[in-house]
Order: structure tokens, then C-alpha cells, then sequence
């Protein structure tokens, strides 16, 4: 098998601790080129990886040979990168989300339909057999009518990097660690018929940022499911939990288990998966090379995060308007 050449643009944290190391053991990709606008540490990964690096991405598009291009810069840097990669007709894995708005959504998905090239955006809890695995138990519920989803970290100083500038990163916790939220949302049920959004910016008074650092999202549906959507970036421990109720019991998920209880709260049956993430990000990588192969459907999609898009937008616009906001009158 002939491994595609793959770049990696932007060497954070999601870039160094997940995409390159199940890079370097893909049998199916192999990491070709590095590039980030930090020279320093540019020059300090080219070197340990012993692969050519650069500080400009057209410069890598230019000289390297590359099939895929993994993308993970800040929010407000992706679109330049996507049309590079798209001149040069290189396919692009990029990190959540695939766009800052509904209008950025569009103009690129159109840029990678006219270059032909295939764009995914990485979504890790998709490729995880416990989420997959959600609906099986779901089923048993009997009809689904509240969802509830939290996701809480605390963030040592919002105020730090690029996450913590609107103008960089577009949004906070909603448009940043709530995307992979937002696409369960949509994944499970569908894009709302409504949201309503406050947010908060108050929950660090000693940093200075304008990115929300925490979200409250209710969102329903005309055929009666309702839920709510809880984020924050200051509230420890890290946590993960969907809760879905229905007529004849619930499902509650969390990383690496689901459980359907009885609507008393007894635990009926649970499901455990062991091992880390990193598995989900390898198996990520490997069906994105068959995505380019044509042997694998894309999954997420230019066209299928216009919806995240318009949810994201939706839920900007309530909190301006202090009202409903229905995301479909936005696509």
C-alpha cells in the first residue's frame, strides 16, 4: 500500500499530542511536512521528525507533494489555509470548527466543490463505537422527549493565546470546545427549529478576554424534543454527559461509557470502552486516506457543517436579540 504524503499545519496541542503521533503510525499516511508561523518551533519539529518545515503554507503547497493536509490553526486562520490547500488541490483534514460563520461556511464549501478536493472536518467522538453506539440504547427509551448535554473544563487563564481574542477565534466555548457539543446535537436529532443562547464572560474577572467562557443553550424541535446545552471553560473537573429521557427510560452518556436506566434512575445495562482517544484520531486519519481513496464516504463534510454553522450563528444571534432564533432561516 502506498502511503499518502500528508502536511500538518499549525503544531498546538491537538496537532503534537494527537494528529502527528497517529501520523507516524498510520500505515496509510505518512507525515511529510510540518508548518507554523513559529519559527522556533517549526525548525524544532522539522528537526525531530527529520522533515522539511516551513513558516509560509503556500511555500509547502508549492514544493511538496502532498495528498492531505492536516489543519489545526486558530479559528480565524483556517479559511486562508483551506484556499491554499484547495489551489493546489491538496484534501484537507481540519481541526473543529469547519468555519467562524454561516458566510465562511459557504464560500468555502464552494472553494473545495470547484477544486475538487475533499475536506473533512475532524470530529473525533464520531469514530468512538460508544457514541456510535448511543441510538442502540436510545431505542429502548421509548419516545425521546428532553436531551440535556454538559460539557465543562476549567481553563487555567482563558485570557491565554488566540482563544481568548474574538477577532482570532471567532467565539468561545460555543464555537470552540462546544462544536464537537453542537455536531452530537446534530448527529443524534437533527438541526433545531429553535435556540435561545446567553453567555457569560464574567467567569475569570482577573484575565482579560471577549470570548465567552461560558454558554447556556436551550433548543427544540417541532415534533417536541426539547433540551438544554451547558458549556464553560472555568468549571472543573473536565466533564462530558448526554442525557437523553424518553417515555420508558433514559441514556446517559459519558466518555467512555453508556448506560440505559429505568425512569426511577436504576442502572439497567452499561457499556464500558476501554483505551484513550487516541484510537478515535487514528481511526479519523485512516478513513479520511480512504475518504481521498473513494473507498469511504465522508462523513463530515463541507455541506454538513453549514448546519453547525447556522446553529453557531443562531445561538450568536439570540444573545443579541435576547430571543429565539430558528438556524434553518439561516441556511
Amino acid at each position: 500500500m502506498q502511503q499518502l504524503r500528508a502536511g500538518v499545519i499549525g503544531l498546538g496541542h491537538q496537532a503534537l499530542e494527537e494528529h502527528i503521533p497517529n501520523l507516524l503510525l498510520s500505515d496509510r499516511a505518512r507525515l511529510a511536512a510540518v508548518c507554523d508561523i513559529d519559527t522556533q518551533k517549526m525548525a524544532e519539529y522539522a528537526s525531530q521528525f527529520s522533515i522539511p518545515g516551513y513558516i509560509d503554507c503556500h511555500e509547502m503547497f508549492t514544493v511538496e507533494n502532498l495528498d492531505l493536509v492536516i489543519v489545526a490553526v486558530s479559528h480565524g486562520a483556517g479559511r486562508k489555509v483551506i484556499e491554499a490547500a484547495a489551489k493546489h488541490h491538496v484534501h484537507v483534514l481540519k481541526e473543529k470548527p469547519f468555519a467562524v460563520n454561516i458566510a465562511e461556511a459557504q464560500a468555502l464549501s464552494k472553494t473545495c466543490e470547484e477544486a475538487g478536493i475533499e475536506l473533512m472536518v475532524a470530529l473525533q467522538r464520531r469514530f468512538d463505537p460508544i457514541y456510535r453506539g448511543f441510538w442502540q440504547l436510545a431505542d429502548k427509551i421509548g419516545t425521546p422527549f428532553v436531551v440535556e448535554i454538559r460539557y465543562t473544563a476549567h481553563v487555567g487563564d482563558p485570557s491565554a493565546g488566540w482563544r481568548g481574542k474574538q477577532v482570532e477565534a471567532g467565539g468561545g466555548c460555543l464555537i470552540d470546545m462546544g462544536y464537537h457539543m453542537v455536531d452530537m446535537i446534530l448527529w443524534y436529532f437533527g438541526l433545531p427549529d429553535r435556540v435561545l443562547a446567553e453567555i457569560s464572560t464574567r467567569g475569570r474577572p482577573d484575565s482579560e478576554y471577549d470570548t465567552e467562557d461560558t454558554a447556556l443553550v436551550s433548543f427544540g424541535y417541532e415534533d417536541g424534543l426539547y433540551g438544554s446545552l451547558f458549556l464553560s471553560r472555568c468549571i472543573g473537573p473536565k466533564q462530558e454527559e448526554v442525557r437523553l429521557t424518553g417515555t420508558k427510560g433514559i441514556v446517559r452518556l459519558k466518555r467512555g461509557c453508556v448506560e440505559r436506566l429505568q425512569p426511577n434512575g436504576e442502572i439497567i445495562e452499561t457499556f464500558f470502552r476501554e483505551g484513550t482517544s487516541s484510537t478515535n484520531t487514528s481511526c479519523q486519519i485512516d478513513h479520511f486516506c480512504r475518504v481521498i481513496e473513494g473507498t469511504r464516504e465522508n462523513i463530515s463534510g463541507p455541506r454538513a457543517h453549514l448546519a453547525h454553522a447556522g446553529f453557531v450563528e443562531a445561538c450568536y444571534m439570540s444573545v443579541d436579540s435576547q430571543a429565539y432564533v430558528n438556524p434553518k432561516g439561516l441556511l
